[in-house]
């Protein structure tokens, strides 16, 4: 095995295996996303390891014809892969599942008749399978969902876990030296993003150059896979509107594209299929009456983001040629980037067995519009975060919406130390996945009279 870095989604994995009675596990997520390293890390606390992989042995999957009898199909994997099969003992790992429906079909099966077997399944594209299922066992079957590194498992990556450890560790502001190196470090993420390939890449040889080359085969890859979407979509479709997604970031997503020759309809469509994916996240406009959020949205107005930092750069065509000597804000100070790294932090940052959703805030009026980056429920209200790329910005539309809304906390995050402007606290980009902790300790409530 490759060298492999700790993760959050290690810690997942380790929780559901201790966990009895439990369900088959199902992770889900992006190609490249770290899936299968994950569980060969994990099946190093079994006794044994059956993996099967529905890709590269696709004759496999004719053991999941005809009657889904688990017993039958375990004397099969046993016969299969040399691996005695053991409740409690040992692990089957079904990998590329999607390539096999009938196999995400028995996974339901499994719980019911072998719920003492740790079973986890993995894939890509999976929701374009789940049709040709004929069903999804909910309520069997336990889902974790796979993201690329976050900033902080990247810090991590890199060896740099102290600087992380000493920003948290006050009640007041970041030290200014730790303050200035994590900034650093973000900019290098930035380019550098979560795609575990190029992070070992970078980590490895120090080199932006050689992260970039690993970033340009897994989009190559990941555009392979447009063939497989639907046979109703062509693959060119798809890379149209992928590009303009990424064009689009940071502002309301129009799916026409009359040059391109693009109707609403087809946009529309592809920017699903790039969702269902998991190569595209949607922020959903919501009026922030209250919560749950979800329950609020207006349907017409949502943005789009990219599933990775740096994928998102490489896709954008940024030239990396200076990136190591220049000041540390030069390239975090781009409003667009700034907000998809803060969206793609808030959508890591909670509980990876839910797939997280993403919220902002829109008004029009006549005289002028006001929109807020993102809103997040916590302590049981609406919480407002403006995102600021630099160190200064007004925050007209955020103190809008505060007052609007009776709101009596927000957050700005932006390259500025810990501090506060009144009722909104402003935490720095890159401990944005800290805000829950930050508001407790750092800017605990006042008591109530």
């Amino acid at each position: 095995m490759c060298a492999y870095f700790r993760r959050k989604l290690d810690d997942s994995l380790r929780a559901w295996a201790e966990t009895s009675p439990r369900k088959p596990l199902l992770l889900r997520g992006a190609r490249q996303t770290g899936k299968t390293s994950a569980v060969r890390v994990l099946a190093q606390r079994f006794q044994a390891f059956a993996e099967i992989n529905f890709e590269r042995t696709p004759e496999v999957g004719r053991l999941f014809e005809g009657d889904l009898d688990i017993v039958s199909i375990c004397q099969a994997l046993e016969l299969r892969t040399g691996v005695r099969l053991e409740d409690g003992k040992s692990l089957l790992f079904l990998d590329e599942i999607q390539e096999c429906p009938r196999a995400i079909t028995a996974l339901r099966y499994f719980y019911e008749q072998r719920p003492g077997l740790h079973v986890v399944a993995a894939g890509s594209l999976l929701e374009f399978a789940f049709g040709a299922a004929g069903g999804f066992g909910v309520g069997r079957i336990r889902n974790l969902f796979v993201y690329p590194f976050s900033f902080h498992e990247f810090v991590e990556a890199v060896g740099q876990e102290r600087f992380w450890d000493a920003a948290l560790v006050g009640l007041g502001p970041v030290d200014p030296f730790v303050h200035e190196t994590l900034l650093r470090l973000l900019r290098d993420y930035c380019v550098v993003g979560g795609m575990p390939a190029a992070v070992l890449a970078y980590v490895e040889s120090g080199s932006f150059i050689e992260a970039r080359r690993e970033q340009t085969d897994i989009l190559v890859s990941l555009k392979a896979d447009f063939d497989k979407y639907r046979a109703r979509v062509p693959a060119e479709r798809i890379r149209r509107v992928l590009a303009s997604a990424i064009e689009q970031t940071g502002r309301k997503f129009v799916y026409a594209d009359p040059e391109a020759g693009l109707g609403s309809r087809q946009a529309k469509e592809s920017a699903q299929l790039l969702e269902q994916a998991k190569l595209l996240v949607r922020v959903s406009a919501c009026h922030a009456n209250g919560l749950p959020l979800g329950g609020d949205i207006d349907p017409k107005r949502s943005k789009l983001l990219f599933f990775d930092v740096g994928l998102y750069l490489c896709e954008s065509g940024l030239d990396i040629s200076d990136w190591g000597t220049s000041a540390p804000d030069v390239f975090v100070n781009r409003g667009a980037l700034a907000e998809l790294f803060v969206g793609l932090e808030l959508q890591k940052m909670g509980s990876p067995f839910e797939e997280a959703a993403l919220y902002y805030w829109h008004r029009e009026a006549r005289a002028s519009s006001a929109e807020v980056d993102y809103l997040m429920p916590h302590d049981g209200r609406v919480l407002p975060i403006e995102v600021k790329s630099g160190k200064t910005g007004a925050m007209r539309s955020l103190r809008l919406l505060m007052e609007e809304k009776n709101l009596a906390l927000a957050i700005r995050a932006s390259q500025e130390n810990l501090s506060a402007y009144g009722a909104v606290r402003v935490i720095p980009l890159y401990l944005i996945s800290e805000f829950p902790r930050l508001l407790a300790t750092v800017f605990p409530p006042e008591p109530k009279p």
